[in-house]
């Protein structure tokens, strides 16, 4: 009984070391799809506008990693058509863009933890249909967010949280699960 824990046990090791050891550092391409929100939280001739509502995200990856501990990340995020009622009136908003990012990982055997800073150059509309109400703005902004990833071999299957720091919007935000592959 104790060989078959022990032969088991050092197997498991094995695998581990085997997939960080294998694992290749370079050009890689993924996807990821998870829940983006907005909060907007302002007040307009006396009167609160809170708006809070979510929608299904998904975003597009590439990047590089040239060495074990540093990246650069470029994604496209379309974070949905969240929408919300508000005083009786439907209020929708979209929000897209595209990023880039510095990475910084901590690698624990197949195990990477990481953060990211970069900009985000956004779109984003506010609309009411309907009422003929609607509202655009575009801009160039930080974001920043931290995740895992289990690297198996060329395969990552990651999760993270996301803020891009969208100006007159308190939060715009999205978490998300993703699988990237590292190919060059």
């Amino acid at each position: 009984m104790k060989t078959t824990i022990l032969a088991c046990g050092t197997l498991l090791l094995g695998l581990a070391s085997f997939s960080s050891r294998a694992v290749d550092n370079g050009i890689y391409l993924g996807v990821g799809i998870g829940q983006g929100g907005v909060q907007i939280e302002e007040r307009f001739d006396g009167e609160n506008f809170d708006f809070d509502a979510n929608d299904t995200a998904y975003k597009l990856i590439a990047g590089w990693r040239f060495l074990d501990w540093p990246a650069v990340e470029a994604n496209y995020v379309d974070l949905g058509t969240a929408d919300d009622r508000i005083d009786g009136v439907d209020i929708e908003a979209d929000v897209s863009g595209f990023s880039l990012a510095a990475l910084g990982f901590l690698p624990i055997g197949p195990v990477d933890v990481y953060a990211k800073l970069g900009a985000v150059n956004w779109d984003a509309e506010l609309s009411a249909p309907g009422t003929g109400f609607s509202g655009s703005g575009d801009g160039t902004d930080f974001m920043y967010g931290a995740g895992v990833q289990f690297r198996i071999w060329s395969l990552s299957f990651r999760g993270e949280y996301e803020i891009f720091d969208v100006s007159d919007a308190d939060t715009v935000d999205m978490i998300s699960l993703g699988v990237t592959w590292t190919f060059l």
